[in-house]
């Protein structure tokens, strides 16, 4: 296996590991056990456990980002549509079983030190600055907070891996749901303006 390979196996089993243990149940043994390889030689391909969890976060937060994107860009409708086609798309992605996605939302991150998961904050915050121009473009009652929204709006969508079993509504059907609970109710404060 050339090193590339290597790395990703490491990839590959930092994900589930992460993804069903967490960050403080995996051990660096685990992951390297699994890729057959000696622990210490981990540290060829990363300098610790944390930046190995960084790069696994890195990858399942493009892999949202991406599935975001497609979904924006086959997309011609009004700004609650595209809003609406975005929050499918990232709970598609989250619920779609890629493990690395499995790291990316809060309730992963929380449990992590303070400095670690600031690091993670960050590199989601571009991700998250596409659903900021999202939420920017639908049109809203005075004085709501956008940003609140937004994350609000997130939270909801992320919240779903906690308590989503297949057989059910799919995930776009949720993603819609969301949306439209939140619309009506937005729509209805519209009244008084």
């Amino acid at each position: 296996m050339v090193p590339d390979n290597r790395r990703r196996a490491l990839l590959d089993a930092a994900a589930k590991f992460f993804g069903r243990r967490g960050f403080a149940g995996t051990s660096i043994r685990d992951i390297s056990a699994e890729v057959g390889m000696l622990p210490g030689s981990m540290y060829y391909h990363f300098s610790s456990k944390e930046a190995l969890l960084l790069a696994v976060h890195e990858e399942g937060v493009h892999h949202i980002e991406e599935s975001v994107r497609r979904a924006l860009a086959k997309s011609s409708g009004n700004p609650w549509q595209r809003l609406e086609e975005a929050c499918v798309a990232h709970l598609e992605a989250l619920l779609g079983g890629n493990e690395y996605v499995q790291v990316v939302t809060p309730q992963f991150t929380r449990l992590l030190p303070a400095d670690l998961s600031k690091q993670l904050v960050v590199q989601r915050d571009s991700y998250e600055s596409l659903f900021a121009t999202l939420v920017d473009a639908v049109e809203l009652p005075r004085g709501v907070n956008r940003r609140l929204l937004r994350l609000t709006l997130l939270g909801s969508l992320n919240w779903t891996l906690i308590w989503y079993r297949k057989g059910g509504d799919s995930p776009a059907q949720i993603a819609q749901e969301i949306v439209r609970l939140f619309r009506v109710r937005l729509d209805e404060g519209s009244d008084g303006i």
